[in-house]
């Protein structure tokens, strides 16, 4: 019998503390959250493994340190509602909800959507909404919100995205078309409306399609 908790403990010490994250909001989230559930049955051995693993519909559940610098860039406080961008399985929405007020999801997928809500559901996340739509539109009757994370690489920031985004709000987000040459970046949005961008590293994301993202054609 494999002991996940054990493997989350070893992923959080030695994926995580090890690389620097500090917030204890994220750490603990990450703790909590059963990542074997939202991988593929053939991958469940896997699920603490420091590197990104596939889903269907050539998508990709991000590896534990990449969840965690994301979320912990972002900023998040009890308070806040986050639009998560790129569903996937539902393990980033998982591990956000364990901290924030509330979460909306959005998946392109209709499929991956419907099976990250599924798991979601049963493991109790009543505070993360998934829905299906183009998420480069953002969510605007939702809108605004606290903070935006996306676990895909876009040219630049949606300018939906800074509309819908509070005052002190944040964006963290991949950007670049090259497959191999994206950038994750912090984006403040100060009192006036003005984008503060602060660069954290050299990334690897699935493309963010859509109507201010990458075209799909």
């Amino acid at each position: 019998m494999v002991d996940f908790r054990m493997l989350r403990e070893q992923m959080v010490s030695e994926q995580l503390v090890a690389r620097g994250v500090a917030d204890d909001l994220v750490l603990n989230a990450m703790r909590r959250v059963p990542r074997e559930e939202f991988v593929r049955p053939s991958s469940r051995m896997n699920a603490y493994d420091d590197h990104p693993l596939q889903l269907d519909h050539g998508q990709t559940i991000s590896q534990p340190y990449i969840v965690a610098l994301t979320l912990e860039a972002a900023a998040l406080t009890p308070e806040d509602v986050l639009l998560d961008v790129g569903t996937g399985s539902g393990y980033a929405a998982a591990v956000a909800a364990e901290v924030v007020r509330r979460v909306i999801s959005i998946e392109r997928h209709a499929a991956l959507a419907e099976t990250a809500r599924a798991v979601l559901k049963r493991l109790g996340y009543s505070t993360v909404d998934v829905v299906v739509g183009d998420g480069t539109l953002g969510y605007p009757s939702e809108a605004p919100f606290d903070a935006i994370v996306a676990a895909a690489a876009g040219p630049k920031i949606p300018a939906p995205w800074v509309e819908q985004l509070r005052a002190n709000g944040r964006i963290v987000m991949p950007v670049g078309e090259q497959r191999f040459g994206q950038t994750l970046i912090r984006a403040l949005k100060d009192p006036s409306g003005a984008i503060r961008r602060q660069t954290l590293g050299a990334v690897t994301f699935v493309p963010l399609i859509g109507e201010h993202g990458i075209s799909d054609r």
